[in-house]
């Protein structure tokens, strides 16, 4: 193998493992905004869990992260203003980075 080549898989390699990382940072993130969504509208225990689950599962409706924040706009209604909302998700990808970071 040539040095190309190793360079190559090094670079695949690397690529693979961010995206990986950006997977997880994305989902560990929707699961933080899903519990803290989920204790506005009085959710605990199982049920704030499922309801995390749920809002994981929103991420995969399209591409980016509108489909979050919709659903969250739509379920958390006026008790949450959209600002506030875009400025706690914001702040839990800072969290969750933190928290995969301590992980790892």
């Amino acid at each position: 193998m040539s040095t190309f080549d190793d360079r190559e898989h090094a670079f695949e390699a690397k690529f693979a493992h961010d995206e990986e990382m950006k997977f997880k940072l994305e989902a560990r993130r929707n699961k933080l905004v899903g519990l803290w969504a989920a204790e506005i509208l009085g959710k605990t225990g199982d049920e704030a869990e499922a309801y995390a689950k749920e809002v994981i599962r929103a991420d995969f409706e399209e591409a980016g992260h509108e489909d979050v924040i919709g659903k969250l706009k739509a379920d958390l209604g006026d008790k949450v203003s959209e600002d506030e909302l875009r400025a706690k998700f914001e702040a839990l990808l800072i969290e969750a980075k933190t928290q995969l970071v301590n992980e790892n």
